[in-house]
């Protein structure tokens, strides 16, 4: 079977579908619009849009004609492959981007697949959330409908579409659910798996020295330091679990700049805004900000903490919890969606408000102060996320499924 995946930024969520496709001797093809990366078993080609935006557009019209010019860019890619023999018998695709409008088009038999990410709304999901940042009028949610345009497009030109949690399934429209099926990315539990021998070797530019599983840890990880994951909140919290909590490490994993929502107005950084606004109140000597790090240390990182914060606004769930979970970290989380899909409060993990700076504060401080008594709970969330969401046993298996059974 021929197998064509379409992703931005392959491979993405397909990380390991697709050389599993390959290992089970289908052909499998991926275009990307970024650096083209080596898969097993998987040839990747590049594709780049001809032109930008448009000046003149529409605002609102703006974030459409984006992904359209992808579409071309993708589309002639795919003539391209056509043109040299290869025509898919499936195209799995993460539509979000814009890149699977013509797929239809240019492969008119071809059965399509869809990793459905996000559905948007303005009000009574992320975009109306948190009142410090909340845009409101009628142009901004009229803006966020416009956003949904190419959602819709996705959704009907689909054969079927798979999402990681049903709270994101459920995000998208109702007549559209009995095509969508819930399977998540899946995490190697093998791999992600606590290690009470394992030790972090702080880099000089952060104090030197090397921690472990022995010292009073708090993490928390973002890809970007922001609001839509908690940034603002954690570190209005901070000091307190830090009075609380004399020696305490802090250990604060995340870049600089902007994955989800938009940039602050004055051009600093959320990081930059949110420290400042704190800095006083806080022991520095105590606190490590670690950049974007490689993964490995990353789960070195896990490893040896002692609690660990997750905060979201309802948005898509980050790998970054589940892999805590697996890694039997105490993790406290804010009870938003889609994170109560995941965890129950004193079963797996614990919960507070999202809002609730002294709540957090108190949790984590409480959880620092007897880690011992949360033994089984930490047991209990590695041994669900290895019911739920193992990636060899569980998720991979279902996405396999999925995939040929479409495609025959």
């Amino acid at each position: 079977m021929n197998i064509l995946f379409l992703h931005q930024n392959f491979p993405g969520q397909f990380v390991h579908l697709a050389p599993a496709l390959a290992k089970r001797g289908h052909k499998v093809v991926a275009l990307t619009m970024n650096r083209v990366i080596s898969l097993a078993g998987v040839q990747v080609f590049s594709y780049r849009p001809s032109r930008g935006s448009s000046k003149e557009i529409h605002p609102f019209a703006a974030d459409f004609e984006t992904k359209v010019i992808r579409a071309e860019a993708c589309g002639i890619a795919m003539i391209s492959l056509k043109q040299q023999g290869f025509t898919p018998h499936i195209v799995i695709a993460h539509p979000g981007w814009g890149e699977a409008l013509f797929v239809k088009d240019i492969f008119p038999q071809v059965k399509l697949l869809s990793f459905l990410e996000f559905f948007y709304y303005a009000q009574g999901s992320d975009f109306d959330f948190d009142p410090e940042f909340a845009e409101i009028g009628w142009k901004k949610n009229a803006a966020v409908r416009i956003k949904n345009a190419n959602n819709f497009f996705s959704l009907d030109l689909m054969d079927h579409g798979y999402t990681p949690t049903y709270w994101q399934r459920n995000l998208q429209p109702a007549q559209y659910h009995d095509k969508i099926s819930v399977i998540h990315d899946g995490i190697d539990t093998d791999k992600v798996s606590p290690d009470s021998q394992a030790a972090l070797h702080l880099p000089e530019p952060a104090g030197g020295g090397t921690l472990s599983a022995n010292d009073e840890i708090l993490t928390f990880v973002n890809r970007n330091l922001e609001p839509f994951r908690g940034y603002h909140i954690f570190m209005r919290a901070l000091a307190e679990i830090q009075r609380q909590r004399p020696k305490l490490i802090t250990l604060i994993v995340g870049g600089d700049q902007v994955s989800y929502g938009a940039p602050s107005s004055n051009g600093k950084t959320w990081k930059e805004i949110f420290f400042a606004e704190v800095k006083d109140q806080l022991d520095l000597s105590r606190i490590f900000f670690l950049g974007q790090v490689a993964y490995d240390t990353y789960l070195s990182i896990l490893k040896i903490s002692t609690v660990h914060v997750y905060l979201t606004y309802p948005f898509v769930l980050s790998w970054s919890l589940l892999e805590a979970l697996s890694m039997e970290c105490l993790v406290v989380a804010s009870k938003t969606p889609p994170v109560e899909e995941v965890i129950q409060h004193q079963h797996n993990g614990l919960l507070v408000d999202f809002f609730d700076v002294e709540g957090l504060s108190n949790t984590v401080s409480q959880a620092l102060s007897n880690p011992g008594a949360y033994h089984l709970l930490k047991k209990t969330a590695r041994q669900q996320i290895i019911k739920n969401y193992d990636l060899k046993t569980v998720c991979l298996p279902r996405q396999i499924a999925l995939v040929e059974s479409l495609s025959r």
